[in-house]
């Protein structure tokens, strides 16, 4: 009886598809969250950047510290971060705007721990001269 079973393969497809499947949708699922993570860092990337020659050169629109933050939430291409994770500063180098947030992973179930993104930049202040 061993014998007529082990000459069929039948079914050996779908077992080895059980066996490969979840390793597959595990690692497109993680290039998913490492693009996104990565779309997220070159928002505040941009948001700081803008915002900081905002507040160098366009005094009108930049012209407080919540303006320059409200600035930068609305020049990260796309991403809804808060303006509470923006700062503004003067510093040597000019005007620099800072920004942190954590990013949480979409697969909250599996409890991961976010990650921290941040990025400052700073820009001359053209107008203090």
């Amino acid at each position: 009886m061993l014998r007529k079973f082990a000459g069929q393969n039948d079914g050996a497809i779908a077992v080895e598809f059980a066996f490969t499947a979840p390793l597959f949708m595990a690692l497109v699922w993680g290039i998913i969250e490492a693009g996104i993570a990565l779309w997220i860092q070159f928002g505040l990337e941009n948001a700081v950047e803008t915002a900081a020659r905002c507040a160098s050169a366009n005094t009108t629109t930049c012209s407080s510290a919540s303006a320059i933050a409200s600035y930068a939430a609305a020049n990260t291409l796309g991403v809804t971060i808060p303006v509470s994770a923006f700062t503004v500063s003067k510093v040597t180098c000019g005007n620099q705007v800072a920004a942190s947030y954590t990013y949480s992973y979409l697969t909250h179930f599996f409890h991961t721990v976010g990650v921290n993104l941040s990025a400052t930049s700073c820009f001359p202040d053209i107008n203090a001269g």
